[in-house]
């Protein structure tokens, strides 16, 4: 199950307990950081400008042989935007990861309101591995509220996770979804969406905390009525400690201009860690400034860092 792979990449094992870590198991790419929401509670809305470029497709081949000689074992074709705005790299990708260098988990998330039943099979005949929909508003007039856009998308997106789930019966591409659990109602309101139009079209679905995005949405939860948790704890039912962060030791982020991150949240490239253009992967991923940052996440320590403020929650 898809919780089962989460849960390996957000527990820390103890050879990646140091500064210099081995290469990480998971590394999420983002295809394309162009997104058709503006959800309150995403990092992507704290860019003054909203990008209009996808990666390079020969960066991406370049890195992800890299990663994948260096003992990667899973690629998101994804990271802060959505991969649907871009169909075709997307496909292309998935297909360079599964054919061409025999990545062994090749895996999405996406909103599900551009995830058009041909690409969505396009996809899957080139092997995606898994492909997790995010679902987090219980009716039209809460999705215009949250994720700042047309309430006719709410309808689409639902109709394109059930198109999926009937398309999958000729592949083997698992289908899942995950929920924010914000406070206050909207769990329970979202109890009867869940159950009559995403359960019954995916495999697993769980529950995941309000992100704090690097502690850069905070004014926009705040209006929203939300509180963030500190860090990227993991999903709801198996969190993690703030420090140190797992994100930055056993997962790797690469922004669709090349640059390796050490934050899941980094829009800004507040996190930049090294430039995959100049770089090889493993140069960026143990550079300098990256050993730095993870030593002083070991001492729980991260003050007079770009971490300081995101664990400020706890």
């Amino acid at each position: 199950m898809i919780t089962d792979r989460i849960d390996a990449v957000t527990r820390i094992p103890p050879e990646y307990m140091k500064a210099a870590p081995p290469a990480p198991k998971s590394v999420k790419i983002e295809i394309s950081p162009r997104c058709n929401y503006r959800c309150g509670f995403c990092a992507l809305r704290t860019r003054e400008v909203q990008p209009k470029w996808d990666m390079d497709f020969k960066l991406f081949k370049r890195v992800t042989r890299e990663m994948r000689e260096a003992g990667v074992q899973e690629i998101g074709v994804f990271y802060l935007g959505e991969s649907f705005m871009a169909p075709r790299l997307l496909v292309d990708c998935i297909d360079y990861l599964k054919n061409e260098i025999g990545m062994p988990y090749v895996f999405l998330t996406s909103n599900a309101s551009m995830a058009f039943p041909e690409a969505v099979e396009a996809c899957m005949k080139a092997g995606l591995d898994s492909l997790k929909w995010s679902v987090n508003a219980a009716d039209e007039a809460q999705f215009e509220k949250v994720m700042g856009v047309a309430g006719k998308l709410f309808y689409r997106a639902l109709d394109n996770i059930q198109a999926a789930w009937e398309l999958r019966k000729d592949y083997k591409t698992g289908l899942y979804a995950s929920s924010i659990h914000y406070d206050g109602e909207q769990a329970a309101k979202m109890e009867s969406l869940l159950k009559e139009r995403i359960i019954p079209y995916v495999d697993q679905h769980y529950w995941l905390p309000l992100y704090s995005m690097g502690a850069f949405a905070t004014t926009r939860e705040a209006q929203l009525g939300y509180r963030p948790t500190a860090g990227n704890q993991g999903r709801l039912e198996a969190l993690r400690e703030p420090l140190p962060c797992w994100s930055a030791f056993t997962e790797g982020h690469v922004t669709a201009e090349g640059n390796l991150s050490a934050c899941c949240f980094d829009a800004t490239a507040n996190w930049t860690m090294g430039d995959l253009n100049k770089q090889s992967f493993m140069e960026a991923w143990n550079a300098p400034a990256f050993v730095k940052l993870r030593a002083a996440h070991l001492k729980k320590d991260v003050c007079g860092t770009v971490c300081e403020r995101c664990v400020a929650y706890s």
